[in-house]
């Protein structure tokens, strides 16, 4: 006698997502300011923008740009806004931090740009283990964004997981 395999977690109705999808799949580049510093410690506006034009921006196309400034000095708001005039015609984006901090930026932007409506009603589980470390602040992202429509969020994995939320039913009271 040949016994069947049920596959009871395939047949729970379960939706399990996966953060690490959420991640950006462009590259991110570093945009340093420290590179046009005078002394290492100030920007001068005429040199800066004569670097600017002078800058191959091909290395910055179709690509993330993380503009950031490893040294310790002051910035003035100015050289942003000519950063991102220069670079946002050819490039994906031009975000403010180092590249890790852009790729969290850009993976909370894809958070929220989820279709909720496809969970409505749906039993969902956050994966809870992956190759790629999970910043805190997405998971906060994630249950914020689905709690209002979900029947319940678990975390962890299909076969074992843990309750974090879960949609109580209002019954009729007898009269």
């Amino acid at each position: 006698m040949s016994e069947t395999f049920v596959n009871k977690v395939a047949e729970s109705g379960i939706v399990t997502i996966d953060i690490e999808t959420f991640f950006p799949k462009e590259p991110i580049v570093s945009f340093d300011l420290k590179d046009y510093l005078f002394m290492g410690l100030i920007l001068k506006e005429k040199e800066f923008r004569q670097a600017l034009k002078s800058l191959d921006i091909s290395v910055y196309e179709n690509k993330i740009v993380a503009v950031n400034c490893t040294a310790d000095a002051i910035i003035p708001m100015w050289a942003y806004m000519l950063i991102a005039s220069l670079l946002q015609p050819i490039a994906k984006g031009v975000l403010l931090g180092n590249k890790e901090e852009v790729k969290h930026k850009l993976l909370i932007k894809n958070i929220d740009r989820i279709n909720i409506d496809e969970y409505a009603d749906k039993r969902v589980v956050i994966k809870g283990c992956g190759e790629t470390p999970i910043p805190e602040e997405a998971y906060l992202q994630i249950t914020q964004q689905l709690r209002p429509v979900v029947k319940s969020i678990m975390y962890g994995e299909p076969c074992s997981t843990v309750p974090v939320y879960k949609k109580e039913t209002k019954t009729n009271p007898s009269v």
